[in-house]
């Protein structure tokens, strides 16, 4: 009898754990890459997951692409916000495509083989561009980066780490336009526009949604020759995390549908510009489409 009371103990002991487990199970661990939008984005994400009652722990600014994605591999975080264009040619090491829905499919089918789940595609493409003043623009009549190419060499741009070994950064400019810069200096994306607004720099490697921008009056370089692939915002997901709760999963794409490259590039200059705080303008956004309160 006293082993069978044993039993019975080791069993209700159990039992009263596994909630506990299983609630642990659904703490969503949300990561993030190292600059201003994927703040904003992963917080948006975040704030929508815990109104609709899943918790979640935020591993924010882990580092280019290259870490956030190891970090998801080896199960340090459960998902992140990552960009199309991105996932083709930094992870997959593929060939630089421009259909929007090819590269969406491509990544969609090549992540799955890894376990991971690429969410549906939102509206907003934050795809590279080149940014000159307007000063810079006139003095040299650029409109395109074929007419860059012309003037590059009597230019300093200013640039982020991984724009130096990305087929679609300097060495996708130097194939795609034989384009070489008189200097190329590594810069953090918050200190490039401020260097290219006092001359230090006269171009800028930046993303479409930089606030800064608009806000500075820059102008944008076309790129005539379709260097730059497609560069949707998509969630992508731990496939194990995804089947725990595939409520996750609808919550993500309900506000990926949300999103758009004129909302984002207020965001990120209410960050960058007015220095509030990612997850005060990630609520005001949700408070904005009804859904936190």
């Amino acid at each position: 009898m006293k082993i069978c009371r044993l039993l019975a103990c080791s069993v209700l002991a159990l039992a009263t754990m596994l909630p506990l487990v299983s609630e642990a199970q659904q703490v969503v661990r949300v990561g993030s890459k190292n600059f201003t939008e994927q703040f904003v984005l992963a917080e948006i994400y975040a704030q929508s997951l815990e109104a609709a009652g899943i918790k979640t722990e935020k591993k924010l600014n882990l580092g280019g692409t290259l870490i956030a994605h190891k970090a998801l591999e080896e199960k340090q975080i459960d998902f992140y916000p990552e960009y199309t264009g991105t996932m083709l040619l930094a992870v997959l090491k593929q060939e630089p495509m421009t259909d929007a829905k090819a590269v969406y499919d491509k990544v969609k089918e090549a992540y799955a083989k890894m376990g991971l789940v690429v969410l549906s595609q939102s509206n907003l493409n934050n795809g590279y561009v080149m940014v000159i003043r307007p000063e810079t623009a006139q003095k040299y009549k650029l409109e395109t980066l074929s007419d860059l190419t012309k003037v590059a060499k009597d230019l300093k741009i200013g640039a982020g780490p991984e724009f130096r070994d990305r087929k679609d950064g300097l060495p996708g400019l130097k194939a795609k336009y034989d384009m070489v810069f008189g200097e190329d200096l590594q810069m953090a994306i918050g200190l490039r526009y401020q260097a290219l607004k006092n001359d230090q720099i006269q171009v800028v490697n930046g993303y479409s949604t930089d606030g800064m921008i608009s806000t500075l009056k820059l102008k944008r370089l076309r790129d005539d020759k379709s260097l730059w692939p497609p560069y949707f915002v998509v969630p992508v997901i731990r496939r194990e995390a995804l089947e725990a709760n595939p409520k996750i999963g609808e919550v993500l794409n309900r506000v990926s549908a949300l999103l758009d490259e004129t909302t984002m590039a207020q965001m990120n200059y209410l960050v960058d510009g007015e220095k509030q705080e990612p997850k005060d303008v990630a609520r005001d956004f949700l408070k904005s489409k009804g859904i936190v309160k």
